[in-house]
């Protein structure tokens, strides 16, 4: 043999092909030449100019481990062993004794080695949960890599300069300098089945709520194109919140895109955990992804849910604070990944990101170690398209699809009321609405604490039941011209009594649009409160009594009326005969009632 072990057969020549061959056994002088030959055929180079490189290394048991540049040829036999097992995992789970042996038989028969081709990169640099490698020439924005180590990471970043950028999903003290790197040819995904619901996952689909695996083998993308036009159909069914204000104000509809924001501490969370509870015996699957939260918290969420019974059709991606920018960068789209398997399989879902501001700080921060140039408020520039392509997927899907739907209900945090900023004008520019939580109203004791002025639906109506249409009447106009009044009532007494009426209306009204959270209210609920309120019958009822007097009114109506409210809660069509029931049953229950201190507005 014309070559030993760590010495170069060829000084190195101009335009050679170097072929690095890793073995415990030297080859051959035949199976140099066999080498030659195979290399300047793949490579379309003359035999002379292939250059052989020799290195001994234990971990090849036998044959041969060949890299040519990022190309790497595994011809040991760990490798072939490797290919079998693959080729064995693929078969059918019988569990048949007889035809298993009958499977494995015809497997054996057919099973014909490859090349053991694959591509391999080196890293350069690691730190911050991000690696710069070279090599991997073919690599595609979003593929998912694995490291020596067994730490995966995923494409984010493919320079001019042959260099990769790669975001980590692990430890990254595991990785060191001159790491190899494998490609996986498959783009980030979540595994997933029906046996999901109920479960708290990470990004990655791995269960963190201590109940075992999940066993799910389907993998779904975590990213894939949006429905088109002609998939989709209008938004016209209604998902109920349970909550009066938005049922009535702002309609969620299936399929719809409803933006949540609000300061830090205003209810944004608890909105979307009480449309959760209110999905309870609707046939709609929930997904709640925690982007950066505390565990404490995700963990008191769950309780609830569990609590409540919603976590029969409950799943929760979970990334927390202290997990990588990579994990808080990927759990939206796992989490809507989960609720558009359910979606194409004619469920309708719904899915909520708490919150993606927190999730364009992650994204800000993989960019920056990624050495992107910084844009406005130092987010890049393509973070529009981060959030836009993933509210995009929600969809109300056509009947030749199935029917199913994914409504989004993205929560973003405001700094000061500051809906002005670079994210929140972003994201309400890609949603349908949104509802806007004042923390004004908040600590003045409005709960929920929603803007009437600044909350908007713009699916409106469309989607709202023609009993909720025909009952909500001018609420909002009247809680409008409410706020306006306030203010101006606060610079003078001297008040027409017109101006009063409206004032002492107004102000009943926003009592009653008050609601304790985890406690939904039902559609007939919400139509006999809104009619009784718009008839007046409230106006006598002093402020500090009116949550008790609400109680009462609706238990006893529920209790005694047991037939309209069946019909309130499922005619579709809304009629005065109707109306004027709900109206002559509520005026016997406030007639004759004295509730005291009546002066009191």
């Amino acid at each position: 043999m014309s070559a030993g072990f760590g010495f170069e057969e060829n000084a190195e020549k101009k335009d050679a092909l170097r072929v690095e061959i890793r073995c415990t056994v030297p080859p051959t002088d035949e199976q140099c030449e066999r080498l030659r030959e195979v290399m300047s055929s793949r490579y379309s180079v003359n035999r002379e100019d292939v250059e052989l490189v020799f290195k001994k290394d234990g971990s090849v048991v036998d044959g041969f481990n060949i890299f040519v540049g990022d190309d790497n040829y595994d011809w040991s036999t760990l490798g072939r062993i490797r290919q079998f097992r693959k080729s064995v995992q693929s078969l059918p789970k019988e569990y048949e004794p007889e035809k298993m042996i009958s499977l494995l038989r015809e497997d054996i028969g057919g099973f014909r080695l490859n090349s053991g081709y694959q591509q391999v990169g080196q890293v350069v640099s690691v730190g911050d949960s991000v690696a710069f490698i070279e090599g991997l020439r073919d690599v595609v924005y979003g593929e998912i890599v694995l490291f020596e180590c067994g730490i995966k990471g995923m494409v984010q970043d493919i320079r001019a300069d042959g260099t990769t950028g790669i975001v980590l999903f692990g430890d990254s003290t595991e990785i060191t300098d001159g790491s190899r790197v494998v490609r996986t040819q498959r783009t980030a995904g979540i595994p997933i089945s029906n046996r999901i619901l109920g479960r708290m996952i990470d990004p990655l689909g791995k269960p963190i709520d201590g109940e075992g695996p999940v066993n799910a083998k389907k993998y779904y993308p975590l990213e894939r194109p949006a429905p088109s036009v002609i998939q989709r159909k209008p938004v016209s069914r209604p998902l109920e919140t349970g909550i009066l204000a938005i049922d009535s104000m702002f309609p969620v509809g299936r399929g719809q895109r409803e933006l949540i924001i609000g300061d830090r501490q205003t209810g944004k969370t608890s909105i979307a955990v009480d449309t959760i509870l209110n999905q309870k015996g609707k046939n709609v699957v929930c997904v709640y992804v925690a982007i950066s939260q505390k565990a404490s918290t995700v963990s008191k969420i769950m309780r609830i849910l569990k609590e409540a019974g919603a976590m029969d059709y409950t799943v929760i991606v979970s990334s927390d604070a202290d997990d990588s920018p990579s994990l808080q960068y990927i759990a939206p789209y796992a989490g809507c990944a989960v609720a558009e398997y359910f979606m194409y399989h004619g469920r309708d879902t719904l899915v909520i990101y708490d919150d993606l501001s927190k999730h364009a700080v992650a994204y800000r921060t993989i960019s920056l170690l990624l050495e992107r140039a910084p844009g406005r408020e130092a987010y890049p520039g393509d973070v529009f398209y981060l959030h836009s392509r993933l509210l995009e997927r929600s969809a109300q899907l056509s009947d030749r699809l199935g029917g199913g739907s994914m409504t989004a209900l993205p929560i973003v945090e405001t700094q000061a009321g500051d809906v002005s900023a670079y994210i929140p004008t972003n994201i309400i520019s890609i949603t349908d609405g949104q509802i806007y939580l004042d923390s004004e109203l908040f600590y003045s004791g409005q709960r929920p604490a929603i803007n009437v002025g600044l909350s908007v639906s713009r699916v409106g109506s469309a989607a709202q039941t023609n009993i909720m249409k025909k009952s909500v009447g001018s609420v909002r106009l009247d809680l409008a011209q409410y706020r306006e009044m306030q203010v101006f009532s606060r610079f003078g007494s001297d008040l027409d009594d017109q101006t009063r009426s409206r004032l002492r209306y107004g102000e009943r009204l926003m009592c009653l649009l008050r609601q304790p959270g985890r406690s939904p209210m039902s559609l007939w609920q919400q139509i006999v409160l809104l009619l009784a309120a718009q008839d007046g019958l409230f106006v006598n009822v002093p402020v500090r009594k009116i949550n008790a007097v609400k109680t009462e009114f609706l238990n006893w109506f529920g209790n005694y009326n047991s037939t309209l409210t069946l019909r309130a809660e499922h005619e579709k069509m809304f009629s005065e005969e109707l109306r004027e029931k709900i109206l002559s049953a509520a005026r016997s229950f406030f007639a004759g009632r004295d509730f005291g201190d009546q002066g009191n507005t």
